[in-house]
This record gives C-alpha cells, structure tokens and sequence, in this order.
C-alpha cells in the first residue's frame, strides 16, 4: 500500500506498556459484547428456532441510506437506541488518553503510523459517505494495547483478537495479531492489516446507524442458533462496509499490485470453516457465527466492487 506520507488520525490512543488488569475477557451478564475478529478456539453448538428479524435491521439501513433516521424507529424498539449498545456505557473520564510516547522505535513506531494513517483514511471515506446522505459521521477511536486491556464491555486479553466495543465506540486492537494473522493463519501484507481495522470500523458504521442496537434488542429474544445465524449477517456486512472502504483508497491510488488479494486471502483465512478445520479438524456449520470463508471473500469484494453501502444488504438470506 502506498501509505506513507499521508494524513494521520488524532483518534488513536497508544496504551501499550500502561499495565492493565489480570483475568480473561468475560461477556457482561446483561447480554452485551463485542464484535471481533475471530482467532480460533471452540464455538459452542447451538439449537434451533424462527424469527423474522433480519426484515427490521435491513429497513434500518434502508431508511438510513434514504435520508431518514432508523434510530428513531430502531431505537424505540431497542428501548433506548445507541444509548444501550451491546455493552455497558462509559464516561468521556474512563475514555484512556492519547499516548503517542510508546513504543520501542523502530518497526513499533512505523506500525502505530501505519494504523493512524489507515484509522485516518477511514475517517475520510466513512465522512464522505455520511455527508452524501446530509449527515455527520462521529468518528471512533482506536485503542492500541498489549497483553490485556479493559474497556466499556469487560476485560480482554489478547486472545479475544481485535474487536469493536459498541459500549464506548472504540477499536481495539493489540498488534501482536498481526503476527498471528501472518504466521499463522498465512494472511500477510499491509492491506490484510488494513482490513481488520476496516472491519472493526464497519462494526462502528453497524451501530451509528442501528443495527447494532437492533441487533442486542432481538438477540435477547431468541435461541442461540439463530443468534449464530444473525451475528453471521451482522460480521458479513462489516466484511462488506471493509470492502467499501477498500473500494475508495483504491480510486485515490493507494493499493499496489497484489494487495487486493492480501485482503482476500486473510478473509478467507479467518472463515469460520477455515478456523474450525484448523483447530478441531472438522467443520460444524451451525455453529458458525462469522460467516464461511467463501463469504467473508464474496461480501469484501462485493463491498469493494460497488463502492456502496446498499450493496451491503447481507440481511436477504437469498443473497448469501
């Protein structure tokens, strides 16, 4: 990628080095979460049900996307929109300072510009889409960490992988992924670092314009296949909006030869498939809840393809 030189966000906060606390990240009891990228380990097999939800989330992104505001409606249903979230709320005071001292130089400093460069692009293209439909888009931030950090929805360590937090907005992500991602999953190459900040950031689209909130209203509802089932739409479409993102800094000339296919390759290594035939040698579909690798590759391309956000209606069943 052609990124060096380029304008760097202010919303990334290095934490690396400043200590957290001990344990493992644990799902608040409430029903709120995280949405992150996947590394591995057991999925839980779940059982069966019916619900038309995904009809509700995709009339949010269509109101959205047509000038209205689904939160007025989304949010009513959720009882109390954005504010709810999936995860606990957090005061502007418990929100980690801006370190940009961290670091050991050298390569440690050159990835935190990478990810303050890649942060500021989403912000340009994800600012340009809002305001095409008259609205603003409130950036999130990017938390920088590494070995465990705590955030609006728990404590997480390493392990859970880079994740979004709808609790308080922010990314976060300890960079030692990045060396999962390459070494073992075999996904290398800037722009397959890229796309797990653009997915985190899509995460971040999801919940401004409802259908994260929608999302924690109805899961309460229902059984855990089916839950598996929508969390699949819901990380299919931020595959997508990723893919969105890709589609403008390659107009505006920034992928080389070869890093689309970065891209493609890390999501099809991060399939749900792929990950459970690595880790326990066999495929069990109906507890998936990332999406297969052959769609997690389809809808980022379909995302770059397109360039638009109504290209990313992973909500019709038909469509996967």
């Amino acid at each position: 990628m052609r990124w060096k030189g380029r304008r760097r966000s202010t919303n990334v906060n290095d934490m690396r080095g400043s200590g957290g606390g001990g344990g493992m990240f644990r799902i608040p009891s409430g029903g709120g979460g995280t949405f992150r990228i996947p590394t591995g380990g057991s999925v839980r097999p779940v059982r069966s049900g019916g619900m038309g939800c995904g009809t509700l989330i995709v009339i949010g992104l269509i109101l959205w996307a047509l000038g209205l505001n689904p939160l007025s409606i989304l949010g009513g249903l959720a009882g109390g929109g954005l504010g709810g979230g999936l995860g606990p709320s957090i005061s502007p005071q418990q929100t980690p300072q801006v370190n940009r001292q961290t670091g050991t130089g050298g390569r440690d400093d050159e990835m935190r510009e990478f990810m303050e460069v890649i942060m500021g692009s989403t912000e340009e293209v994800w600012d340009d889409i809002f305001r095409a439909y008259g609205k603003q888009y409130p950036h999130p931030r990017l938390n920088l960490f590494d070995g465990q950090v705590r955030s609006a929805c728990g404590l997480a360590s390493a392990a859970a992988g880079p994740f979004y937090c709808p609790g308080d907005s922010q990314v976060y992500i300890d960079l030692s992924f990045y060396q999962t991602l390459a070494r073992q999953f075999g996904a290398k190459g800037d722009f397959a670092q890229a796309y797990v900040l653009a997915h985190e950031v899509g995460h971040h689209v999801q919940n401004i314009i409802g259908v994260l909130p929608e999302f924690n209203r109805m899961r309460q509802s229902m059984g855990k296949l089916e839950v598996n089932q929508l969390s699949v739409q819901v990380e299919l479409q931020a595959d997508c909006f990723a893919g969105v993102w890709g589609h403008y800094v390659a107009k505006q000339g920034w992928l080389e030869r070869g890093d689309l296919e970065e891209a493609l390759v890390a999501a099809n290594q991060i399939g749900d498939d792929a990950i459970q035939k690595r880790t326990q040698g066999y495929v069990v579909p109906e507890a998936f809840n990332h999406g297969t690798s052959e769609q997690r590759r389809r809808w980022f391309e379909r995302g770059f393809e397109s360039g638009r956000i109504e290209a990313c209606d992973t909500f019709n069943a038909r469509s996967l």
